[in-house]
């Protein structure tokens, strides 16, 4: 039980780690690493849970996601243009050396994103997520 614990702590700080430089690096999706940091955390130790939920950074990047199952406009736009704009690059470049079938799964994935970020994603007001942290 404690080689459990210790491999999702470890698994946890990396994610973590991971998270953190995904907010000031666009090639690293800061959500995804703090949901598995979230999880982790919650398998390996209650109190390191419980500050994780209190830390700032899952305040501003993930809190109004997992309780509301929203995000800000503004969230959402910075995350689709960041991933049109790395995506887009790897299509211009595979398109420019003729390699057309990456290039039509890279466009799908791309679309998909879309899709989810548009559709299932439900967008939240800024009062509303202030109006939830004051209660």
């Amino acid at each position: 039980m404690a080689i459990k614990r210790l491999i999702f702590l470890i698994l946890g700080c990396i994610c973590l780690a991971l998270g953190t430089i995904g907010v000031f690096l666009p090639i690293l999706p800061t959500v995804p690493f703090y949901l598995a940091t979230v999880f982790c955390f919650s398998q390996s130790s209650r109190k390191l849970h419980e500050w994780f939920l209190g830390t700032q950074l899952y305040k501003k990047h993930l809190q109004s996601f997992v309780e509301k199952k929203g995000m800000l406009l503004k969230t959402k736009i910075s995350i689709i243009s960041t991933v049109t704009l790395l995506m887009g690059l790897g299509f211009f470049f595979m398109a420019r050396k003729g390699i057309w079938i990456p290039c039509v799964i890279l466009a799908v994935v791309w679309a998909a994103h879309l899709v989810y970020f548009i559709f299932g994603i439900k967008t939240i007001t800024p009062a509303k997520v202030q109006s939830d942290i004051t209660e």
